[in-house]
């Protein structure tokens, strides 16, 4: 079994920064891809960014510039540093992981909320 646990949500002013953090955990050998998407209300869900075990990575253009994705592969953690943060970016952040024959494990997310 695998658990994948979001964290760091939370409400920030338009222009702040936050650092969202996913854990995975339990009987894993490896961890290939992991990503970040978000879902705002009303709207279909979209990737944000993506990782590699190597750490070739992709964005999304909206976010470009201002979000970093990076991991720490002896932690099984995956993290999205979010900059000049905008309304538009308030959405439910999730995390997944592809691990060991090649499973993707999802977590129930985080919110963040960009207002003043």
């Amino acid at each position: 079994q695998v658990h994948v646990v979001e964290s760091g949500g939370g409400l920030v002013q338009p222009g702040g920064s936050l650092r969202l953090a996913c854990a995975a955990s339990g009987s894993i050998f490896r961890i290939y891809d992991m990503g970040w998407y978000r879902q705002a209300p009303g709207k279909q869900r979209e990737l944000v960014a993506t990782i590699t075990r190597f750490g070739t990575t992709t964005y999304t253009d909206p976010v470009k510039g201002r979000f970093t994705i990076s991991r720490d592969n002896a932690k099984n953690t995956v993290y999205l540093q979010m900059n000049s943060l905008k309304p538009e970016d308030t959405a439910v952040y999730y995390c997944n992981a592809e691990v060991n024959n090649g499973m993707v494990y999802w977590g129930k997310g985080t919110l963040v909320t960009v207002s003043s």
